[in-house]
């Protein structure tokens, strides 16, 4: 009977039997961290990027009949791991992340695969400290992914992103951040630069990397920071940023060059005191489709295509666990230009989202309820669409 219970206390209880120290190859120190989120909802209407924790904009045409649909998603869910490397010198030291969620797709397309989806790499880079240099060279996020508006639904893919004022992602390269000494000051300014992989429209296949990005510069970008601390209650935070590349068209190989220039401009601000919160980001720009602009659209035709966008969000927290949050996003794409660059492209987006959340210590939920309305296609139909979510979160 006691080898019986000891047994079932190892099935039961394997982290607390069988947990053991987690080893590197090198000298550094392994953080393991992340957090589950898991999200059942109901949409009345599909959305892109897709349903479920990734719905950004409403898709036409809007459904007339059977509109509600229901379902569970826990791809948000998320791995980081963390390395605190040694000093390689007196004055120089090493650090590293590596991150994974589950975007990566799913596995299959019959009766079971919603249940598995894939693990997908978000962040891979090395930083290289000194004083008040950080030098980073991999997969990073670009100076131009600025504030992130509070979700518990939308974390990897964020409210607003690529269709609401919200741009920028990840690539890898070569990414400089420096924060000025202030002497004890309460304001601080820094600057960040990047020279980073160019893109368009993926990389032409798995191996190749030959799209219209690869053949033409790397994107540079530029960002000045400010932050402030103004009392033991309040901070305010500031940011301008710049960004330009230029993508060659005709490809690898080929001649002459078809030039496609892409610029943008953002400026992003937070303001906390106390409890309460705003925070949002404004940008304008010009063939910025791989950087989430346009309402994330790609021409490939030699014709400009222009966009502006901004968002903002509120947020209060009304006990020491409750809160709510508003948040407002729109999205203006040239429509002259997108009419006479697609066939159905994707022209003005309202986002609207309220959230309700309860959150102790690592651990949140909350009722979300999302509302997109997008105009789109050569006549400037309208298409609605509304999702509401139940989502937790537990962070590790």
């Amino acid at each position: 009977m006691k080898r019986f219970l000891l047994i079932l206390l190892i099935f039961l209880f394997p982290s607390f039997m069988l947990a053991q120290n987690v080893s590197t190859g090198g000298h550094e120190q392994l953080t393991i961290k992340g957090f589950i989120s898991t999200t059942l909802f109901g949409q009345n209407q599909t959305f892109g990027f897709a349903n479920g924790q990734a719905a950004e904009w409403a898709v036409g045409p809007e459904y007339t009949q059977n509109r509600w649909f229901y379902g569970g998603d826990v791809r948000n869910t998320r791995m980081t791991f963390v390395y605190n490397g040694p000093e390689v010198s007196s004055s120089w030291k090493l650090g590293g992340v590596m991150e994974f969620d589950l975007f990566g797709g799913f596995d299959g397309a019959g009766a079971f695969s919603a249940e598995k989806p894939i693990p997908r790499l978000r962040l891979a880079y090395v930083d290289v400290i000194h004083e008040n240099l950080k030098i980073r060279i991999g997969q990073a996020w670009t100076p131009l992914f600025g504030n992130v508006p509070a979700s518990l639904s939308h974390i990897a893919f964020p409210l607003g992103y690529g269709n609401a004022g919200f741009v920028g992602w990840r690539f890898p390269g070569v990414y400089f951040y420096y924060k000025f000494n202030s002497n004890g000051s309460s304001t601080h300014f820094g600057v960040d630069a990047a020279v980073f992989e160019g893109s368009w429209s993926g990389p032409g296949n798995n191996v190749n990397f030959l799209n219209a990005g690869n053949a033409g510069t790397p994107q540079f970008e530029l960002r000045l920071n400010l932050s402030s601390k103004i009392s033991k209650a309040a901070s305010f935070k500031a940011y301008v940023a710049a960004h330009y590349d230029k993508k060659d068209l005709a490809g690898v190989n080929n001649s002459p060059s078809v030039d496609l220039t892409g610029t943008a401009v953002e400026f992003g601000a937070s303001l906390k005191a106390g409890d309460f919160l705003i925070h949002g980001n404004v940008y304008s720009g010009k063939n910025i489709g791989q950087q989430f602009g346009e309402i994330t659209q790609i021409q490939h035709v030699n014709k400009d295509l222009s966009s502006v966008g901004l968002w903002v969000q509120l947020g209060y927290n009304f006990t020491k666990n409750w809160g709510v949050y508003g948040f407002y996003g729109l999205e203006n794409v040239d429509k002259a230009q997108a009419k006479a660059i697609f066939p159905n492209p994707r022209l003005t987006q309202n986002l609207l989202s309220f959230m309700l959340r309860y959150k102790t210590g690592p651990f949140a939920y909350g009722f979300e309820l999302l509302q997109s309305k997008l105009t789109y296609g050569l006549t400037e139909k309208t298409v609605s669409g509304t999702q509401i979510a139940f989502s937790t979160l537990y962070k590790f």
